[in-house]
């Protein structure tokens, strides 16, 4: 029972005062009556580090660490350690510092250059001065175990287990300077000598003056073996030699104070005169300097190189320069430094730190940092994501494709080639191809040049329903531009987007649109739709070259031949003009035809069919096609012609019985401007003596006269003075033949002219005049189609 409530009691007593800090892992460090631990702050999880002083282990140095303590709570400035929290029992001390990493971690990997090492020294000098000169003090445990990096890269000092004023005379440091660890090794020889009260004999800075003077070697050498190395310049820049020599000179009167050091380095082309140690001095006052003052700062900032520390300027400078871009007016510069600083960032990094500050800054009206902006697109594209890119920055920037500065919107359309990766499908064939339609139609000539680029560039990204729609309304449009680089944007455009257009639209939509640009007014452009012409025609050559010869159904066979009229280029003519394989597939077929032709549709009589051995007149014709068309008429009757197997009884008559005339079919070809048939089958009147065989052409008359009369064909002279009369001459060659033996009495058909004459003319029935065919002209322009929604009104 007894020993239970011992074991409450030290429980209680154990407990403590709470300390909301979380321990981590331990961090190794030189011989210290301190234990380092990296530490988490419970409330929110933030980074931080833990200094651990052990009472039972170390309660002789007690009184040291109690000091350090003290002097941390009070000594405020921002080359020393920043305090967190502090808890103090009977059995611990602990101090919770930002996190830290000691000095000797860097020295052993050998990772710092020689300017950032110039730019620690100069932070460290710059706190000892203060601790000098404003606080009166003494430091006394300088050295590389006293030195921690923060997260930043700033070197913080700590060690103040014997910092001491000069005006106490009981001062910790003459009691317990010795009981420092590995104090023999840094201590000044005159201390060595005679003790730590020697102190007060010389002037108050001189121990801390020694002991810079052995941080310098050991910064730039890596460790310090004791006092003969003091003084030495190996590795030490030659810059620092002489003032370096009188810190560490053996008589503390004549040795320099790090003050006095501090501003030797700080002249022109010293050692301390470097753009970091600039940077260091200017960045935390950048808001509020003035116009010029921030102009040099950023000029000087612009000229750092790769190697300088990257987590200072991801933790001190980049905050600064975002708020300055943000709200201090550092304007485009100070972006262009940001974007310089933010490549190094990690993923996670940038987008906690300056990801947030680029979708504001997006939202800034100010046209020169929009321009800024969307010049440094490129470097940041890639860490941005997709959603942030479509859903918050894209609805900022299309405000640009309509603004009133020209090079707002050039700029703003030369960033679509950035984007478009991180756009959604519905965005770019949406919102984006409207914006894009209304700058085709800008004011000015190269913005309308840049959106024929910009679109052959993202042809891949267009959906593939509305590709081929939107490109061809769009390059054809710049095929008319008159400015000439819009043109040859366009032709070459065409070019490289030439696979995504189907072999239709190649061969009707784009190679029309083309060839007006071959004979274009600059070489430029002849060239360039040469070349373009020729890649299509090739797509066009090797597509027609997979298609079959004719989609048309065989034709087959009627009556062992071909029908009438109908070319054959497997004729004996074939290798004649196109005029004589139409003359000749007629008069050579035309006694293939037999039969009676079917009443036509609109209830006339079909023309009876012709013999085998009789043979039509031909009137003389300036064209096959008059012929073809006449030959195409027959002449109606109201009984077939009697099929005798004697020709000898037959009249010219009988080629042309009475009848009313039918209608042209040849109308179906079109208006030929062929000679007038009536002229041809004219019957009144007499006519001038010509040759009947003469190829003079007849005068025009109207297409609504091609009707052959009938009236004319049952004249008593079937044809006129002019023409040759057929029906005769082939009655008086019978007459030769047969001579003397006439056919039975009322059997005989009265022929020539008179019996012709003895019929009463049939009544005439005009053909309705046909509408004249208007001749169809070719548009060689694009056809402008209203199918193009979704692409814009502008095009």
């Amino acid at each position: 029972m007894d020993f239970l409530k011992s074991a409450v009691a030290s429980a209680i007593a154990a407990k403590g005062p709470p300390f909301p800090y979380t321990f981590g892992d331990k961090v190794d460090l030189d011989p210290s009556i301190w234990t380092l631990y990296n530490g988490t702050k419970r409330e929110d999880g933030s980074n931080c580090s833990i200094l651990a002083f052990d009472v039972t282990t170390h309660r002789s140095s007690l009184p040291l660490a109690r000091n350090a303590l003290k002097k941390l709570r009070t000594l405020r400035h921002p080359g020393v350690i920043k305090v967190l929290d502090t808890v103090e029992t009977d059995t611990y001390i602990y101090i919770a510092t930002e996190r830290l990493v000691p000095l000797r971690w860097h020295l052993k990997r050998k990772s710092i250059s020689p300017e950032t090492a110039k730019w620690g020294l100069y932070s460290i000098a710059s706190t000892v001065k203060f601790i000098n000169d404003e606080a009166t003090s003494i430091h006394g445990n300088l050295k590389v175990a006293s030195i921690y990096t923060s997260e930043s890269g700033e070197w913080k000092l700590g060690g103040f287990e014997v910092l001491s004023s000069v005006k106490d005379d009981e001062a910790i440091i003459y009691n317990y300077g010795s009981l420092v660890p590995d104090s023999a090794r840094y201590t000044p020889p005159e201390l060595a000598r005679s003790g730590w009260d020697a102190i007060k004999k010389n002037p108050h800075s001189a121990v801390d003056s020694y002991d810079f003077g052995v941080l310098v070697f050991e910064v730039f050498n890596g460790d310090f073996m004791g006092s003969d190395q003091a003084g030495q310049t190996k590795n030490v820049p030659p810059t620092m030699h002489s003032s370096y020599k009188r810190l560490v000179n053996a008589n503390p009167k004549a040795r320099v104070s790090v003050g006095h050091f501090l501003e030797q380095g700080k002249r022109s082309g010293s050692f301390f005169d470097s753009p970091l140690i600039k940077l260091t001095e200017g960045v935390d006052n950048l808001g509020v300097k003035s116009a010029e003052e921030r102009e040099a700062f950023l000029e000087d900032l612009t000229e750092l190189s790769d190697d300088f520390p990257e987590d200072f300027f991801k933790m001190k400078v980049l905050p600064e320069l975002l708020k300055s871009v943000e709200f201090g007016g550092g304007g485009p510069k100070a972006f262009a430094v940001v974007m310089k600083i933010a490549s190094k960032l990690s993923n996670d990094d940038f987008d906690n730190k300056v990801t947030p500050v680029i979708i504001r800054l997006f939202g800034n009206p100010d046209r020169a940092l929009r321009v800024c902006l969307l010049d440094s697109l490129p470097l940041m594209i890639e860490r941005l994501s997709q959603k942030t890119v479509n859903d918050k920055i894209f609805p900022q920037i299309v405000s640009g494709f309509t603004d009133v500065a020209p090079v707002v919107r050039e700029q703003t359309l030369k960033s679509v080639l950035t984007l478009v990766s991180k756009l959604s499908d519905r965005t770019i064939n949406g919102e984006l191809l409207k914006y894009l339609a209304k700058t085709a139609n800008d004011e000015q000539p190269g913005i309308r040049t840049n959106t024929t680029i910009c679109l052959g560039k993202i042809a891949k990204n267009l959906g593939t329903g509305s590709r081929a729609k939107v490109l061809i309304a769009a390059f054809s449009r710049s095929l008319r531009d008159p400015f000439v680089h819009a043109r040859n944007a366009s032709l070459m455009a065409l070019s490289v987007t030439g696979d995504y257009f189907s072999d239709e639209d190649c061969a009707t939509r784009i190679m029309p649109a083309v060839c007006p640009l071959l004979i274009d007014k600059e070489k430029l452009i002849r060239d360039q739709a040469t070349k373009t012409l020729d890649i299509y025609m090739a797509k066009i050559r090797k597509a027609a070259a997979g298609m079959p010869d004719t989609v048309l159904p065989p034709e087959t066979a009627r009556e062992g031949g071909p029908r009438m009229s109908t070319p054959q280029p497997e004729s004996q003519n074939s290798s004649a003009s196109w005029a004589g394989w139409a003359i000749s597939s007629f008069t050579n077929k035309l006694s293939a035809a037999a039969g009676e032709i079917q009443p036509s549709a609109n209830g006339g009589v079909a023309s009876p069919g012709l013999r085998p051995d009789s043979k039509r007149p031909v009137p003389p014709t300036s064209s096959a096609s008059a012929l073809h068309r006449q030959a195409l008429k027959s002449p109606p009757s109201s009984a077939p012609l009697s099929r005798s197997s004697s020709i000898g009884q037959m009249g010219g008559e009988s080629f042309f019985p009475d009848a009313d005339p039918v209608d042209d079919d040849g109308d179906a070809w079109g208006d030929m401007d062929e000679g007038n048939d009536d002229d041809l089958f004219n019957d009144g009147g007499s006519q001038p003596e010509t040759d009947p065989w003469s190829t003079t052409l007849p005068k025009k008359e109207s297409a609504g006269t091609r009707s052959i009369s009938a009236s004319a064909s049952a004249s008593a002279t079937p044809f006129g003075d002019d023409e040759p009369d057929f029906a005769g001459w082939l009655a008086a060659q019978s007459n030769k033949k047969v001579p003397g033996k006439a056919l039975p009495k009322g059997l005989a058909k009265p022929g020539g002219a008179a019996a012709a004459a003895k019929k009463p003319a049939a009544t005439t029935v005009a053909k309705p005049k046909p509408k004249p065919a208007v001749a169809k002209k070719l548009d060689l322009k694009p056809k402008e189609t209203n199918d193009d929604d979704g692409w814009g009104d502008g095009w």
